[in-house]
């Protein structure tokens, strides 16, 4: 599957800020941008889209960038993907599903079960429970040597 840059950057730009806003604290964009190694420019096009799902608010000012507009509790990674590409989720078209050859089987039992399992998976992961995964993942508690 191919996830576009603006979903992606959306994902660990939304991230980022769940991670770094403790205890309401606001998160720059030129930080989201140097951290993750984002353009500033499309970072801030990416958290437009955020801001008009609801996701995020901006804060102007000296200590201004963005803080979470809702829990993240309460945001499912479907969510996030709807709101940075309405497509992904999608199930296939009535037109593709219809015909009698191997088209048809392949879309019934391969992508059917793919979109089937992701909409389910998404649906049911929270914002909250996928930042904390990210956090321990990313936190640099083991070494890796190479030799």
């Amino acid at each position: 599957m191919k996830v576009s840059t603006r979903v992606e950057y959306g994902l660990v730009a939304l991230t980022d800020i769940v991670i770094h806003s403790d205890g309401g604290r606001s998160v720059s964009a030129p930080d989201i941008a140097q951290r993750q190694k984002i353009s500033h420019k499309y970072l801030e096009h990416i958290l437009l889209l955020l801001r008009q799902a609801g996701f995020i608010t901006a804060q102007k000012g000296i200590r201004g960038g963005y803080v979470l507009a809702v829990s993240p509790e309460d945001i499912t990674l479907s969510d996030v993907l709807n709101a940075l590409d309405n497509n992904i989720l999608a199930g296939l078209d009535k037109d593709e599903e219809q015909g009698d050859g191997l088209r048809s089987v392949i879309n019934s039992l391969f992508w059917e079960k793919i979109n089937s399992d992701l909409s389910r998976y998404t649906d049911t992961l929270k914002l909250s429970d996928f930042a904390e995964q990210c956090r321990k993942s990313s936190s640099g508690d083991w070494d890796l040597y190479v030799i």
